[in-house]
């Protein structure tokens, strides 16, 4: 019997215990998706709501959609720039498919797509002795730095609009994100930056100091080693400026796909390509927030930048919001489908 309880405690409730910490965590995923859904959808006239998309020029949306799936295929292969030096064998379609599969991954439960990606390119791996070649952590490590990349050009581009245009654009970030996120945290942001900056220094110095002594520190610390070692591929790439370049026209096909879901929306004719870029960039942040697929979020943030700089009604801006996500999470979902297939029938083989 004690040794009953010893398994249990260990492997059972342990198991458990980690599944129930999951489970919490996407209900209060869910439960935020659908209060952000919730304030979004309030205020909609309903029938004003399918009018509006009675009017729209959908040949400007399927325009869109196309414009996404070749940003996807850009992106595949920027990533693999990252995992040749680990793998040379990696083909462009099974970089493709993995960030298509991690796209309909995240309409489960949010960010797990950038797991279950590095593990669809760590399966295709090829054996290298007792491992892979690219292992789960180097991938892991890639795509640290392929998000770092992202979060540089999102910033890059928020700082360079708001600089030539902050009368037109500053007002809406500073008392619509920044002041709402400062008060809810009670605190300057920046003292967050600098608590979690010391408490990232602080840990690593732990866990190198006891990563010989101790088992937990010294797994971890190897997992913290291939995130790096794939973090820094980006120094053993080729083409590094070619890496530079897909980054920028991934960005520019977002620009364009905001560009052409305004331009079918007619109420949003007076708008401009500037206009589009701004809202390119609120969306951004949208599927930034921490909820499934973006839902809610993208749609509350983009329609409270329509209303808040351009004075359209907020339940009108939801039609151009609810054109713009619900486009991209369609052909994320089909693409997504077709690659896992894709993958699935690869491996019967």
């Amino acid at each position: 019997m004690p040794f009953f309880r010893y398994i249990c405690k260990k492997y059972v409730y342990s198991a458990m215990s980690g599944r129930i910490k999951k489970i919490i965590k996407y209900i209060l995923s869910i439960g935020v998706a659908a209060v952000l859904l919730y304030f979004s959808f309030r205020s909609v006239k309903w029938e004003d709501f399918v009018a509006g998309l009675r009017s729209c020029r959908w040949e400007f949306i399927l325009l869109s959609m196309v414009l996404g799936v070749l940003s996807f295929w850009i992106r595949g292969a920027r990533w693999r720039r990252l995992l040749l030096p680990f793998d040379p064998s990696l083909s462009r379609v099974t970089c493709f498919n993995a960030v298509n599969i991690g796209y309909i991954a995240n309409f489960v439960f949010p960010r797990i797509g950038e797991f279950v990606r590095c593990g669809i390119i760590s399966q295709n791996s090829r054996d290298e002795g007792n491992g892979k070649k690219a292992s789960y952590d180097k991938v892991l490590g890639t795509v640290v730095m392929e998000r770092a990349w992202d979060m540089l050009m999102l910033l890059l581009l928020l700082f360079l609009l708001l600089f030539a245009m902050w009368d037109r654009f500053g007002d809406f970030f500073v008392r619509q994100i920044w002041q709402p996120l400062s008060s809810v945290l009670n605190f300057s942001v920046w003292w967050l930056v600098v608590v979690f900056v010391v408490l990232c220094v602080a840990g690593l110095a732990v866990l190198w100091h006891f990563r010989q002594n101790n088992k937990f520190c010294a797994k971890l610390w190897s997992i913290l080693a291939g995130m790096w070692q794939g973090f820094s591929s980006c120094l053993m790439m080729k083409d590094k400026w070619a890496f530079v370049v897909e980054t920028v026209i991934i960005w520019l096909l977002y620009w364009l796909m905001a560009c052409a879901t305004m331009w079918a929306v007619p109420m949003l004719d007076g708008l401009g390509v500037i206009d589009a870029l701004f809202l390119s960039l609120v969306g951004s942040i949208g599927w930034v927030v921490p909820v499934p697929g973006g839902f809610g979020s993208f749609h509350f943030v983009v329609s409270l930048a329509l209303e808040a700089i351009y004075g359209i009604p907020f339940g009108m801006g939801i039609v151009f919001a609810t054109l713009s996500h619900e486009s991209q999470a369609i052909t994320m979902a089909v693409f997504g489908g077709g690659s896992y297939l894709h993958e699935v029938l690869k491996h019967r083989k």
